[in-house]
């Protein structure tokens, strides 16, 4: 790779419509929390002809338990991984721009020093034999 070439303004943007998919991520992850133990509720029991409090067992229930059971910890990684994602990247944009100021910086003070011009008729070069 021969340089870096970031637009700031443009990570800034889509790092804005990253963290509302994210925002929507994590509000998917709360409604699957509160609602799967509503669902196995729901779903009831194998007994027919129950009519007492409706429990969370059978196979509907089992099901959705173990489901929730082997995607939970997954998702909290992506929820986690994603936040850790944006942050990341904001930050190395703003440490980019930082180099960017600093480079430029350090260029206008180069600039701005006084030359120091060769006297007139000297070349740089030594006669032969020096």
């Amino acid at each position: 790779m021969t340089g870096w070439d970031v637009s700031p303004s443009g990570v800034q943007g889509a790092l804005r419509k990253t963290a509302v998919s994210a925002e929507d991520l994590s509000t998917a992850g709360t409604n699957l929390s509160d609602t799967l133990p509503r669902t196995a509720t729901a779903a009831g029991t194998v007994a027919s002809g129950y009519t007492g409090p409706a429990l969370a067992t059978g196979p509907v229930a089992a099901a959705l338990g173990e489901f929730m059971q082997h995607w939970q910890k997954d998702l909290r990684y992506v929820v986690e991984r994603t936040g850790k994602s944006l942050t990341g990247a904001a930050e190395a944009t703003t440490e980019y721009a930082k180099g960017d100021l600093t480079m430029a910086a350090q260029a206008q003070h180069e600039a701005a020093k006084e030359p120091t011009p060769a006297p007139p008729g000297f070349s740089g070069r030594r006669p032969e034999g020096e």
